[in-house]
């Protein structure tokens, strides 16, 4: 499977919101932004050690169903301590039998546009 999935926070965010690069010291919510939330999603994904890419909408992620959904889930997670709401985009391609999809598909576009 592919995914792909943008989020990001809104609202009011928390007391204080973790600073990602000081781990779990927290911040005051005036120093929070939306792409240190970002950055706190992006990190869980790289360090899930699934196959990913990040652009400037979105993350699109390759393995099986469970474990993509985990990594989605905590990176949702993680952004929610930056506000009181969380917007989620998800947009997946199930296809059973393939992986290296994530490169695959490009591929085989280049490959057509010089045809």
């Amino acid at each position: 499977m592919l995914l792909a999935f943008s989020v990001a926070p809104s609202g009011r965010p928390a007391r204080t919101a973790p600073h990602s690069s000081a781990g779990s010291a927290a911040v005051p919510t005036d120093e929070a932004s939306v792409h240190d939330a970002v950055a706190e999603a992006v990190r869980i994904v790289r360090e899930s050690g699934l196959p990913n890419h990040t652009d400037s909408m979105f993350t699109t992620i390759e393995g099986e169903w469970d474990e993509v959904f985990d990594v989605v889930k905590r990176a949702t997670e993680a952004v929610g301590r930056y506000g009181s709401r969380v917007s989620l985009v998800i947009k997946a391609d199930i296809r059973p039998g393939f992986t290296g999809e994530l490169s695959g598909k490009m591929e085989r576009l280049e490959g057509a546009l010089r045809d």
